[in-house]
């Protein structure tokens, strides 16, 4: 059995209907209508303990509704889930000290004190033995580099600097699992590799379960073998992030510097656009060979410079988005 075990979940909620104009909003105060939404439809999954999973998809999918049934804050409509022995919304007392939860857009530090004294009273809150949290706090406050900015008032920090405060409030009670959701969002690129290192190391580590939610694709190359990818409510692929680069990472992108004129008609060459400088090639590595493409083109004309770059996982997963009709 794997650690985290997700049967047959399904979440629907209940919403007025609004509809616009004075007219219906005063007769609203009397009768309302109302519809139902499956926010998660029949999802099921498996994760093993110290997995990376990558878990995306478009905004209204079911994500969020997934993570709060994770971690315990909602209960499903029908269906069953064990992370290790126990049951998220059933045993949420004892399950709340085995998670940490970090968002992206959401702070659980308070504003106008420093990150410390919330590391202080979290310290509190979980009951972790003094001389446990004190070696836990050096250890964090060292990787992620927190000397300075610790005792600062957190509306003082930049971003960048909060985003690490926050990772090392979710950790300090040492949590088997470690939700993130947009863990780097609007964050500088050395501030990005830095939240990603550490990530990276805990999981290494401390085999610390990790679910990542974000709508940066660098992040989940950055981090994940596997992506479970939902849509509409529903699992739509779940497999390893190298398959579907495999599938989907088929475009090529040629650039070839040139001053004479390209003529060329070959299966597999998808676009062709005359740049100041040559022509830009999109082509389809599938049918046509990269070594056999630019051979036929160093026979018409003099090549002086070549660039070559892969699809980016940004532009495969749209493709898969498209594939799957999402």
């Amino acid at each position: 059995m794997s650690y985290i075990e997700v049967n047959h979940i399904t979440k629907s909620f209940k919403v007025a209907k609004k509809k616009s104009g004075l007219k219906e909003a005063f007769k609203s105060f009397f009768k309302r209508d109302y519809k139902i939404v499956e926010a998660v439809k029949d999802i099921s999954f498996s994760i093993e303990k110290g997995e990376i999973v990558g878990y995306i998809g478009p905004n209204g999918a079911g994500k969020s509704t997934t993570i709060k049934i994770l971690s315990g804050i909602l209960t499903p409509n029908s269906g069953k889930c064990k992370v290790g022995k126990m049951t998220p919304w059933l045993d949420r007392k004892e399950y709340v000290r085995k998670i940490g939860v970090v968002f992206g857009q959401r702070s659980q530090l308070w504003w106008d004190i420093p990150a410390e004294d919330t590391f202080d009273l979290l310290k509190d809150i979980y009951d972790i033995p003094e001389e446990r949290y004190l070696k836990t706090k050096e250890e964090l406050v060292e990787k992620l580099n927190l000397k300075d900015i610790i005792n600062v008032p957190v509306r003082q920090l930049s971003l960048g600097q909060r985003m690490r405060c926050e990772i090392a409030a979710s950790l300090l009670h040492e949590p088997d699992i470690l939700f993130l959701d947009e863990p780097t969002i609007g964050l500088d690129a050395i501030s990005k590799q830095l939240v990603r290192d550490f990530i990276k190391r805990i999981n290494k580590e401390k085999k610390t379960t990790i679910i990542l939610t974000t709508h940066d694709m660098s992040d989940i190359d950055a981090l994940a073998k596997r992506i479970i990818l939902i849509g509409k409510g529903q699992v739509l692929y779940d497999g390893s992030l190298q398959k579907l680069k495999n599938n989907y990472a088929n475009k090529k992108y040629i650039k070839v510097n040139t001053k004479d004129a390209i003529n060329i008609k070959m299966k597999g060459v998808l676009k062709k656009v005359k740049e100041k400088d040559g022509y830009a090639f999109i082509i389809d590595s599938k049918q046509l060979n990269i070594s056999d493409f630019l051979n036929v083109i160093s026979k018409q004309v003099q090549i002086e410079d070549v660039e070559i770059d892969n699809e980016n996982l940004d532009n495969m997963i749209v493709n898969l988005y498209e594939d799957l009709k999402i």
